[in-house]
């Protein structure tokens, strides 16, 4: 058994916080860019992922994921409900902090899904989606390159903190979404516009702020590693800004606050698999291939005419396909020997490995979400109705709205009948608070 060491157990335990962050964080970022109606049930989606997800995590994601391998391709069950682990050390941290860093990564993943379909998925179908796409698409990935003995893993594939298990999985799915869900109500002809600019940007900040701890934290200890991890995360992510922004500014005339914000993601996307093994210097080019390369994908959403309703094929399976296929290219076994040299050092092979890799991850999560998907529709249904996909989620799920104009609810107002209350004074001041 190993020894601990309290300051690589410190680091890992901020860390696993900071990746928690992320995905509130991401509530903010997508439900920014939904119309006022659905607000509230985009946050929910992201929300409700933790509870539920970190729960499946305890009792058996994470030894499917991490547990003794079967061939190469799911973990046992050795490990259900974390038995066994209270004492144990992983590195040299407690295995039940590494079980808490992973399970962040493992509740965010799922959430990054539901900007595909954004306004227009049942609540309840949503819920046992995300279960049956954790436990069936992510914790295998997982295992295939991150667990000992996984197939991936021993072939040599390179993936530091997510770019393939994560993003490139997650956007592989959006995409399969968006196809299976069909397009929103009048998508393309009336296009949703955000209701909410500030509340994206300031979800993409606190995303930023988030990802120090997915990347850097992948490290495990808190040396040299997390300290190069923490600065290609930020180069990769201000470079991504530069790239989409300038790409935008040529195509549109305009630079947008929207397009900082997405830049800025597409840029932590494509760094995150590269984070620990490239330099400072690569981290910029990945950043700025990941950046361009993305406005290029959701400018071509248009063409194509699918609705991913806030991108997320486009930044995070695109982003993911592009930080991972430069890991081949830029990688350098001097900075981590955990890791191998790419293809501009001389090991061409690599390249090859990361595209296996890539072609493997994105194929079987597609596939498997498309007959989850398929399994959904023909028992629980998959979209919400029409009418209650016009009215707006908030209201026809939930029962709640987002913003109460003049301090008072248009769902109260339209639900609770006068005569209900016995009062004739309350439907005198909703009266008069409708007319104001």
């Amino acid at each position: 058994m190993g020894k601990i060491d309290t300051g690589d157990t410190a680091w890992l335990l901020v860390c696993t916080a900071l990746v928690l962050l992320m995905t509130p964080a991401l509530a903010l970022f997508y439900a920014g860019m939904v119309r006022r109606k659905n607000v509230l049930a985009t946050i929910m989606q992201s929300m409700v992922a933790i509870p539920v997800l970190s729960l499946k995590w305890c009792l058996f994601g994470y030894s499917l994921a991490f547990g003794p391998t079967q061939h190469g391709l799911i973990g046992g069950l050795d490990f259900v409900g974390l038995r066994g682990l209270a004492n144990d050390v992983h590195g040299t941290v407690p295995t039940l902090a590494f079980v808490a860093f992973q399970m962040m990564f493992a509740v965010i993943t799922p959430a990054l899904i539901s900007g595909a379909f954004a306004e227009r998925m049942k609540f309840t179908s949503y819920l046992l989606f995300t279960l049956l796409w954790s436990t069936l698409v992510y914790d295998p990935v997982a295992h295939w390159v991150w667990a000992d003995g996984g197939w991936l893993l021993k072939m040599g594939a390179l993936d530091f903190a997510g770019g393939t298990v994560v993003h490139l999985t997650a956007g592989a799915s959006a995409l399969v979404c968006a196809l299976v869900m069909g397009k929103r109500i009048g998508y393309p002809q009336r296009k949703a516009v955000p209701h909410n600019l500030t509340m994206t940007m300031t979800g993409a900040a606190l995303l930023w702020f988030g990802w120090f701890g997915f990347n850097a934290g992948s490290a495990l200890t808190s040396g040299k590693l997390a300290a190069m991890a923490f600065l290609t995360t930020h180069l990769g992510a201000a470079a991504g800004t530069v790239g989409w922004v300038a790409v935008e500014w040529r195509h549109r005339g305009k630079p947008t606050a929207l397009g900082v914000a997405s830049g800025l993601v597409a840029g932590l996307v494509a760094i995150t698999p590269a984070a620990g093994f490239v330099a400072p210097w690569a981290a910029v080019a990945i950043g700025l291939a990941g950046g361009c390369a993305c406005y290029g994908a959701v400018v071509m959403k248009d063409r194509l005419g699918y609705d991913d309703s806030l991108d997320a094929f486009g930044v995070h399976g695109v982003g993911g396909l592009v930080g991972a296929l430069l890991t081949g290219v830029f990688a350098q076994k001097v900075l981590n020997d955990a890791g191998a040299d790419g293809a501009v050092f001389g090991n061409t092979r690599q390249l090859g490995i990361q595209a296996i890799a890539c072609a493997a991850a994105c194929s079987y999560a597609a596939v498997v979400t498309f007959l989850i998907l398929k399994g959904l529709q023909a028992t629980l249904g998959l979209r919400v109705s029409q009418d209650d996909e016009r009215e707006g989620l908030d209201a026809t799920l939930h029962g709640e709205e987002g913003y109460a104009l003049n301090g008072t609810s248009a769902t109260l107002e339209r639900n609770v009948a006068p005569e209900s209350t016995g009062t004739a004074e309350i439907a005198s001041v909703l009266s008069r608070i409708g007319a104001a």
